[in-house]
C-alpha cells in the first residue's frame, strides 16, 4: 500500500514538472532577461509552503552567481519592506496569485520601479496582472490524496526556480572557479579544493638529480615518506620518477647491481603529472584511473612544484 502511494506521488510530481516544458516560451526568456539586468539583488518572496520554496530558490540563485535574499512577505509588511531597494528585482511565488501579503507589497514595488517576476498557478490572478512576467506553474492535481496539501505545485515552483537559476548561471558565464569561491565549506568546499592547497611543497617534496646514486635515492624516499621521489634536472625541471614499486621491480630484475645505478638509470620517464589549479577531485580521479597513490604537480614549463598523495585526499572524504 505504501509503495503504491509513493509511486503515485512520484508519478504526479514528475508529470507536474513535465507539464512545465510545454509552457516554456518567450515569457521565460523575458524573465531571465529581467533578472539578468538586475543591478541589485533578486529578492524572493512567498508565504507558507511557497515561502519555503522561495528560500531554497534564493539560496540557489545566490550560490550560482546571482545575488539574492529571501523576504518573508508578512514580515515585509511589518518593518522589513526596507530590504527592497531601487535596482533590485522581485521574484514572487504564489500559487493562487491572490496571496494578500504579497499583493500588499505591490505599491512599494511599483513606486521603486522594481521589476516583478511571478511564479503562479493562476495566470489570470491579480498578482499575475501586476507582474512584468508571470510564469505559469499550474498543475493538474496535487500529489496529496486529498488534493489539498501543496505537493506537486511546490515541486513545480521549485523546478521552475532552478530553471531560472541555471539559465542565469549560463548567461553570466559562471565558472567552476567562481562556484568554488562561493562554496568554501562543507562537502562541496572539500570537493572543490585545489591541488595547490593540498600538495606537499618545498623540502617536503622528495627530489633527486639524475646522477644521484641509488643509496642516496633510497634515503631520500625513506626520509620524505611519500613512496616516491621526483628526478629533476636544472631549474627543478621534471625528467622522471622513481616509486617504491619501481625499486621492488628493479631489485627483482637487477638485484646485484641495483645499488650501483644512478637515478637516471632507474627512473620512469614521462611520469603522471597535474597542475596546481586542478580540483582535488580531479587528482583523485587521475589516481584511480592510473592506479597510483601520488601525483607530481608541475607548472606550465614542466618544473616541479609539489606532490599530492592519496592520503591528502582521504582527509577530504572524497571517497
Amino acid at each position: 500500500m505504501s509503495l503504491e502511494s509513493a509511486k503515485r506521488v512520484l508519478r504526479i510530481e514528475a508529470e507536474a514538472i513535465g507539464g512545465l516544458l510545454e509552457r516554456l516560451d518567450a515569457r521565460f526568456e523575458r524573465a531571465v532577461e529581467l533578472l539578468l539586468a538586475c543591478q541589485g539583488r533578486v529578492v524572493v518572496t512567498g508565504m507558507g509552503k511557497s515561502g519555503l520554496i522561495g528560500r531554497k530558490i534564493s539560496a540557489t540563485l545566490a550560490s550560482t552567481g546571482t545575488p539574492s535574499l529571501f523576504l518573508h512577505a508578512a514580515e515585509a509588511l511589518h518593518g522589513d519592506l526596507g530590504v527592497l531597494m531601487q535596482g533590485d528585482a522581485l521574484l514572487a511565488i504564489s500559487y493562487s496569485g491572490e496571496t494578500e501579503e504579497i499583493l500588499g507589497l505591490l505599491g512599494t514595488v511599483k513606486r521603486l520601479g522594481i521589476p516583478l517576476v511571478t511564479l503562479t498557478g493562476n495566470p489570470r490572478s491579480s498578482l499575475a496582472a501586476a507582474s512584468d512576467v508571470a510564469l505559469d506553474i499550474s498543475v493538474k492535481e496535487e500529489a496529496c490524496s486529498l488534493n489539498l496539501a501543496p505537493t506537486a505545485s511546490t515541486t513545480a515552483a521549485l523546478a521552475m526556480g532552478d530553471a531560472l537559476a541555471i539559465s542565469l548561471l549560463e548567461r553570466r558565464g559562471f565558472s567552476p572557479e567562481q562556484f568554488a569561491a562561493l562554496h568554501p565549506g562543507g562537502g562541496l568546499g572539500k570537493k572543490l579544493q585545489r591541488v595547490g592547497d593540498l600538495m606537499h611543497t618545498g623540502d617536503a617534496v622528495p627530489r633527486v638529480a639524475p646522477a644521484t646514486p641509488m643509496p642516496d635515492v633510497i634515503y631520500e624516499m625513506s626520509r620524505k615518506g611519500l613512496g616516491l621521489t621526483a628526478v629533476v634536472a636544472d631549474g627543478d625541471r621534471l625528467v622522471g620518477i622513481i616509486t617504491d614499486g619501481d625499486l621492488r621491480r628493479l631489485m627483482q630484475r637487477r638485484r646485484k647491481e641495483a645499488l650501483e645505478l644512478t637515478a637516471a638509470e632507474a627512473m620512469t620517464l614521462h611520469p603522471v603529472t597535474i597542475g596546481r589549479a586542478e580540483f582535488a577531485a580531479s587528482a583523485l580521479r587521475l589516481m584511480e584511473q592510473r592506479k597510483i597513490t601520488s601525483v607530481l604537480v608541475v607548472d606550465m614549463a614542466g618544473r616541479l612544484e609539489g606532490v599530492v598523495h592519496l592520503h591528502d585526499l582521504w582527509t577530504l572524504q572524497l571517497f
